[in-house]
């Protein structure tokens, strides 16, 4: 309805946390993390502005997190959490 995407919505302490979970078999053509490029973080800002309105709190901590999954065929798979992968471009309303 937002036009926007979001994985995971979660709060870490007092902050709203917005993630995106990006899942690779290899990473022969980067790091999954490489394809939350400016057109993806757009379409999770949207929907995290989403979530903001409809919390009706302006002073609310929030912030955007890239959960990257590598799945690899003889191996765990392997997880790592960016934090504040990106911001949103000032100035924003919600």
């Amino acid at each position: 309805r937002s036009g926007g995407e979001i994985d995971i919505v979660c709060r870490d302490d007092d902050t709203l946390v917005f993630v995106e979970v990006k899942t690779r078999a290899r990473e022969d053509f980067g790091r999954p993390i490489e394809a939350v490029d400016r057109p993806k973080q757009k379409r999770i800002s949207r929907g995290g502005l989403a979530w903001l309105r409809m919390l009706d709190n302006p002073d609310i901590l929030f912030r955007f997190d890239v959960v990257e999954v590598i799945i690899a065929e003889d191996a765990k798979p392997r997880l790592e959490l960016i934090k504040n992968a990106f911001q949103l471009s000032a100035p924003y309303i919600y």
